[in-house]
Order: C-alpha cells, then structure tokens, then sequence
C-alpha cells in the first residue's frame, strides 16, 4: 500500500481527494491536515511514503512545508498540488526537495498516476508549466529580497521590515530597492503583488 498524507486548507478538497485516492486499491490515505504547521507532525506520526501539499496554506505554506519534509522525513516523498500553476512556484517546489508538482486542474487519473509515479522514485511535473518555467528561467529575487518582500505584504515601516528580518534598515532598504528593480515595479506593494503572481513569494 502507497501510504498517503494530504496537505490542504479547504475541507472539501482535502475530502474529494481523500475519495478519490482511497477508491484505489494499492493507496491508502493515512493522514488529512489543513495547515502547514501541521504536516510535520502528522508525517512523523503517521510515516507517510507521499504527501500531497497544497502551497498556499495557513500557517507554513506548502513549500516550507515540503523542506521540512525533506530534511526531517527524507524517505517521504513530496508532490506539491496547487491551483496556481506559477513557474516560481515550480522552481521553489524543486529545491525544497519535492519530487512532483502537479496543477488541481489535472485528471483524477493524471493525480493518482502521480502519486504511483513518485512512490516508484520518478519526477512528476505538470509539462506545460515545466516548458514555460525553463522559458522563464529563475527567478530573479534572491532569498534575502523574498524575506523583505514577504513581510513587506503587511506593510509597515522599514523599521519594522528591519526588526522582523534582524538587518539594518539600511540594508533593508537596499534589498527592497534592488526587490522592486527585479521586478520591474515602482512601489514596494507593486512589488509585492507581482512577485506573488510569478509564484516567487
């Protein structure tokens, strides 16, 4: 049996998947979270061999969820589903270690064929998403920026950004400036929002 735990905010997702997955006669869903925050321990306790998390969550998103995962239950192995097929998420889903990355638009068929396939040790990546993620390339925000970025989503002052990352506000400053020339915005909220809808926060 493929011993599955499921990662997703919406109740009725995670229960049609749930469903869907336990009408199958080799795959058995041992675990159901609906945060982030809750994955890891779920996982050690219920020793999953896939998870199937959904990036936007309460709580740890999808993909600190996935490295977590990776370093603390290696032998797990990790498919991000999500309904935002955004290349930065896909690249972010990769080096967090998740082994596929599917959008929720797939067929029933195409997901459990995922879950059979990265239980085997294979890749699973949605192709048209992988395509436009190579024409894309990396993103161009470095992991300092995203941290900025990230609180800079509730505003405040750069003050505040400063004490929340443990920087100077001058190099606060400088990492919000260089944020915002990456991606092409004139104000930080701009900023924010365009990195968010290229899946790089």
């Amino acid at each position: 049996m493929i011993r599955v735990l499921l990662a997703d905010d919406q109740a009725l997702v995670r229960g049609a998947f749930a469903a869907m997955l336990g009408m199958e006669p080799d795959i058995e869903v041992v675990a159901s979270v609906g945060s982030g925050d809750e994955v890891l321990p779920e996982a050690l306790r219920a020793e999953p061999d896939v998870a199937l998390l959904d990036v936007q969550m309460p709580g740890l998103d999808g993909l600190e969820a996935a490295a977590l995962l990776h370093e603390r239950l290696p032998r797990c192995r990790v498919i991000v589903c999500t309904t935002f097929g955004r290349p930065g998420y896909l690249a972010r889903a990769m080096a967090a270690g998740a082994a596929g990355f599917v959008v929720k638009d797939a067929s029933p068929e195409q997901l459990v064929d995922a879950v059979r396939r990265v239980h085997a040790g294979l890749r699973v990546v949605d192709p048209d998403l992988a395509a436009e993620s190579l024409a894309q390339g990396a993103g161009p925000l470095t992991a300092r920026e995203r941290d900025v970025l990230a609180l800079a989503r509730d505003g405040g002052t750069v003050a505040d950004l400063a004490k929340g990352v443990g920087l100077s506000e001058g190099t606060v400053r400088n990492h919000l400036s260089a944020a915002i020339g990456k991606t092409g915005a004139r104000t930080r909220a701009e900023a924010v929002r365009i990195a968010e809808e290229s899946g790089w926060l």
